[in-house]
């Protein structure tokens, strides 16, 4: 060589973050205000919403949700105008996507058929697809008629609605109080809590802004026993506790079969968050020959994609209590890797969630066999 030569590069080697969708999601439904009609508007725990919503179900619904996410809550509203000529849901979702990400979608409009939860999933289903995006649903579900429905009728409609639905990533919420989508959907974005938390933790407070108790056609107001009624067929509603101050929340359950394993959104939101995180991950190594073939690139890779899983199992210690993390903390065979051709290589990943106690069962016995000295 003639002279000598000095090259500096600068390698990327995709150590940044991705921006967090999680807890973030878009309400969608009709409202009286036209400023808020087609088109997508962002809030925060900082907006005041009274200068921003109406006074409508689904301005009530969207200050239910700021009240319940609580510090640093964020979300966007998409108002759609009443007529058969106005703007879809379905169409809000494709318009909303084109600017915004969303951990979830909440549809205010309530559904009025079995069919509607079907394409609520086909949605869910084709923003995967599209645009690699995965969002779980809340589908809004007609409250009781209190003046020509007692709660018996209503529960045979509810049970009626989903029977035999298998809809995974769609989560039925009955407007019992009005505002239930919007106090649920802002209790999922408690950041006092993780996205691997049920709802129904007891913990995590009292929900707040719920609407007054409904009645039925003959007065009598809504009861545990109807709430255990409609929980059961995978509606996910209020809760209380006989003597114990507060209400409170069941699970978050999906449409999902019965044999399924995403019949719980604690179970959905932590897989769909490593989804996103991994695919980025996945996204790094096209075409880069530090993915190869040999035993030292299979286990360099390993710990690659592993990473995604050791960030979200982080627990942290306060007073000697161990909060756990999203997941479980990950094993070694818990990511394999694969290559079926020169160019196909196949990632295999377990996500293990933590155990959750939803039904617990306390023996207490007597202990008589203390003497009379004793």
């Amino acid at each position: 060589m003639g002279i000598g030569k000095v090259e500096v590069n600068n390698l990327n080697l995709g150590q940044g973050t991705p921006p967090e969708i999680e807890r973030h999601l878009l309400y969608i439904g009709t409202t009286s205000k036209s400023e808020l009609q087609g088109k997508v508007t962002r809030i925060n725990a900082m907006t005041n919403l009274d200068d921003v919503v109406a006074d409508d179900a689904f301005g009530d619904n969207v200050r239910a949700a700021q009240l319940n996410g609580k510090q640093n809550w964020t979300a966007a509203i998409y108002g759609l105008a009443a007529g058969e000529d106005a703007e879809t849901w379905a169409e809000a979702v494709d318009n909303a996507n084109l600017t915004d990400s969303f951990e979830g979608i909440a549809i205010v409009d309530p559904v009025t058929d079995k069919t509607d939860f079907d394409a609520l999933q086909s949605k869910a289903e084709e923003l995967t697809s599209k645009l690699g995006r995965w969002v779980f649903i809340l589908a809004a579900c007609k409250g009781i008629d209190k003046q020509a429905q007692t709660w018996s009728d209503y529960e045979t409609a509810m049970l009626a609605l989903v029977k035999d639905v298998a809809a995974r990533w769609v989560v039925p919420v009955p407007l019992l109080n009005g505002n239930n989508v919007g106090v649920l959907g802002g209790r999922l974005c408690d950041r006092s809590v993780t996205v691997a938390d049920s709802p129904m933790r007891v913990t995590t407070g009292s929900v707040l802004s719920l609407s007054e108790m409904p009645v039925d056609s003959a007065g009598k107001v809504l009861e545990m026993s109807t709430i255990a009624t409609l929980a059961e067929a995978r509606y996910s509603v209020p809760q209380w506790y006989a003597d114990y101050e507060g209400i409170y929340w069941s699970d978050a359950m999906t449409l999902e079969t019965k044999t399924g394993d995403y019949q719980y959104l604690e179970y959905v939101r932590p897989v769909h968050k490593a989804n996103r995180r991994i695919r980025f991950k996945a996204i790094g190594r096209i075409a880069d020959r530090i993915l190869n073939s040999t035993p030292p690139s299979i286990e360099l890779n390993r710990s690659y994609f592993r990473s995604v899983l050791f960030d979200m199992a982080f627990t942290t210690e306060i007073g000697g209590i161990t909060f756990p993390g999203e997941i479980m903390t990950p094993r070694d065979e818990d990511v394999m890797i694969t290559w079926e051709t020169k160019t196909k290589v196949i990632i295999s990943i377990m996500i293990r969630p933590h155990n959750c106690p939803k039904h617990i069962v306390v023996n207490i016995a007597l202990d008589l066999s203390n003497g009379a000295g004793s």
